[in-house]
């Protein structure tokens, strides 16, 4: 299906986000998905994906959530490699311990462990949730004031964009959010808000993220809300991120691009 894709500014609150918008060319309506990156903030990595599923019939909006006025000045794509690559320099046992984590911050030059530490109070140690789900639901508007909308709204997000999904879900007007690896929302019994389906798509060797699933089935169970999950023995996180080989997982990947445009299909179309 041949697909039309441009950049995109919509407005929230009193700022403004950027987003990239793809969807298929045929002037039909057509179910919209708001798709959430991860940690690197909006890439081609994320263009690509948002570009195979509008080619599959879904009007697609990737906002960058870290072009904001309040957080571009901090979130930038330098200070977040910067970021990423500390926290990669650390052994996995030892990234929840925060006094070798401070260790390590400190044998960094100023500038590094500047920047470092900027990120790690903005995605790490005080997220602002509720300001992103804000911009998501900005996102959500703006889809609707579309001319080829077809009126259900569905989301997606990778490892932040994971958890932003469900936070986003939780807020109450999604139709169908899906979740690869992200965390829980917390506190957990925010889920009893969900109005749509949700799926979790969660790697096998992910321990520090699928251990903590089981939370979100018991709550979703409790709340008697529809949840769909699978956990795919072998992978590890970010296994759908084909452009990281080194966790890229083929068969996992291939295979949980099917479920979600299935449940898609059940829940949107």
């Amino acid at each position: 299906m041949a697909i039309k894709s441009s950049n995109v500014v919509y407005k929230s609150g009193d700022d403004s986000i950027s987003a990239y918008l793809t969807y298929p060319d045929d002037g039909e309506k057509h179910p919209a998905v708001i798709m959430i990156h991860a940690i690197f903030g909006l890439d081609d990595h994320i263009r690509d994906v948002a570009n195979r599923l509008a080619s599959e019939g879904y009007v697609v909006l990737a906002p960058h959530l870290f072009s904001s006025k309040k957080l571009s000045p901090v979130l930038t794509a330098g200070n977040i490699a910067e970021a990423m690559k500390f926290m990669m320099s650390i052994p996995p046992d030892k990234q929840r311990d925060p006094e070798y984590r401070a260790a390590e911050l400190n044998k960094l030059d100023g500038e590094s462990k500047k920047a470092v530490m900027a990120v790690n109070e903005i995605l790490f140690s005080n997220r602002p949730v509720d300001l992103f789900v804000e911009y998501m639901s900005s996102g959500a508007d703006y889809l609707k004031s579309l001319d080829n909308i077809s009126g259900k709204i569905g989301s997606v997000g990778f490892c932040f964009g994971g958890s932003m999904s469900i936070n986003l879900a939780c807020k109450g007007g999604i139709d169908a959010a899906v979740i690869f690896y992200g965390e829980n929302p917390e506190p957990i019994d925010k889920v009893k808000n969900v109005k749509g389906a949700v799926m979790g798509l969660y790697g096998g060797e992910d321990t520090r993220i699928t251990s903590k699933v089981n939370e979100l089935v018991k709550a979703m169970a409790d709340y008697k809300k529809p949840f769909t999950i699978k956990v795919f023995p072998g992978a590890f996180h970010a296994f759908f991120d084909d452009t990281h080989p080194q966790n890229y997982n083929k068969e996992a990947a291939e295979d949980s691009w099917d479920m979600m445009l299935k449940f898609y299909k059940d829940n949107l179309k």
